[in-house]
């Protein structure tokens, strides 16, 4: 179904787009892939870096209509990404990070309406909040704090999937929509503020681990090479198949365990140093995957010791951390 087409990622020089760009890179199913952002020097290194006469740069903000319209003509596809980091937009920039969310998702809606196209909205596990439900389920509709210092990225995308759905019941827009459980590998940016590369970090750096609260608290990590299988799937289904569909491993780890492992992949003389939970954090994250399993064909193959001792090689090559 992807073949020959042409597709746009926004938010292409996140973590997010730069796993799903190389993965299609790596095929060579795809007329043209457009990266539109608004990071002018990371797409600049991108260019250079992947140097790919299939790839085609676009900068803008996709708060304004009229950039995203230019990136969009001729576009087949769109995984729509773009969102400010949840740390440090949260404590920061909160205004412009729901902005980000709603009137991006509001002008991505349009533009694709108008242009008949397909479009997957790459949602989060944040939407179920500090869940009282555990694994999460899709049917689950969360337990978030609307007026919360995280409620700017939580209900930002929250209403991100509102929207979709609204667009999809009122106008029939084709839509998907994923919800992203925590995410790590290559090309993780390290300044995100995501736990595995900031633990891998400190670690190769013999620093102290940083842990919010007692460690007690879980997430359950994909790493991006299943994510993305499971994103192209959810994307080659029919148009009845609309989401919102998990993506995530369901092996959970609470933080001390994992820094304990990167710790010993790392051989590092790090020790672990606990501080104050931050407000709403979730004690814990676990993805219900049945809803992938019966509508995608998909489960996550790659293990975390696996998986983080990938991520870690990544970080030891990167110029990043010297």
């Amino acid at each position: 179904m992807l073949n020959n087409r042409i597709i746009l990622i926004t938010g292409g020089t996140g973590s997010f787009g730069n796993a799903v760009l190389e993965r299609f890179l790596n095929t060579d199913h795809f007329r043209e892939i457009r990266i539109f952002s608004r990071d002018e020097k990371k797409q600049d290194d991108m260019r250079i870096k992947l140097n790919n006469s299939k790839l085609k740069f676009y900068i803008g903000d996709v708060r304004d209509y009229n950039s995203v319209d230019k990136a969009m003509r001729g576009v087949d596809y769109v995984f729509h990404a773009a969102a400010l980091k949840q740390v440090p937009s949260c404590e920061f920039f909160p205004l412009e990070a729901t902005k980000t969310n709603v009137f991006g998702a509001i002008n991505m809606l349009d533009l694709a309406l108008k242009l008949k196209v397909k479009i997957l909205q790459a949602s989060t596990s944040e939407v179920y909040g500090d869940p009282e439900v555990h694994p999460q389920p899709e049917s689950y509709a969360g337990k978030v704090n609307p007026i919360g210092i995280r409620a700017c990225y939580d209900e930002g995308k929250r209403c991100a999937e509102t929207l979709f759905f609204d667009y999809h019941r009122q106008e029939d827009l084709s839509i998907k929509v994923i919800r992203i459980f925590n995410t790590y590998g290559p090309n993780m940016d390290r300044q995100d503020g995501r736990v595995v590369s900031n633990f891998i970090i400190q670690a190769l750096a013999n620093k102290n681990i940083t842990i919010f609260g007692d460690g007690t608290q879980t997430r359950s990590f994909c790493y991006v090479d299943d994510l993305i299988h499971g994103l192209i799937s959810m994307m080659e289904t029919s148009k009845s198949t609309t989401g919102p569909i998990n993506l995530g491993n369901p092996n959970e780890f609470s933080m001390n365990q994992l820094a304990k492992l990167v710790i010993k992949l790392t051989n590092s003389k790090s020790k672990i140093e606990y501080t104050e939970l931050p407000k709403d954090d979730p004690k814990q994250r676990q993805p219900n995957i049945s809803l992938a399993k019966s509508k995608l064909n998909w489960s996550p193959l790659i293990e975390l010791e696996e998986g983080l001792q990938k991520t870690i090689n990544y970080f030891k090559n990167s110029s990043t951390v010297k």
